[in-house]
């Protein structure tokens, strides 16, 4: 008698989660915008961001140079992209990772 190997069960995936689908929006350092500057723009722009939040973001963009400040959807991430750029944050390139 054959037996069957237990099915798989997996659980779906969430945005930005998974091998690789996840893409990277990430603020670079620079000597015109200010830590509250960027922190507005990062409370403004990105969901659940509080401004608190971006002053820490704010604080690891001085610190390390750059920082990865969302992840997730392209689409989402390609909007929130051109939003800080509007903001006037210096950005690098989306990644996608």
């Amino acid at each position: 008698m054959a037996t069957q190997a237990p099915t798989r069960r997996t659980r779906p995936q969430r945005p930005g989660e998974g091998s690789g689908d996840a893409w990277r929006v990430i603020v670079v350092n620079d000597d015109h915008n200010t830590f509250q500057g960027v922190a507005f723009a990062l409370a403004s722009v990105l969901p659940s961001t509080s401004y608190e939040r971006g002053m820490e973001l704010a604080n690891r963009i001085h610190d390390t140079g750059q920082a990865i400040v969302w992840s997730g959807h392209q689409e989402a991430a390609e909007l929130y992209w051109n939003q800080l750029k509007g903001h006037g944050l210096t950005m690098a390139p989306l990644e996608k990772g």
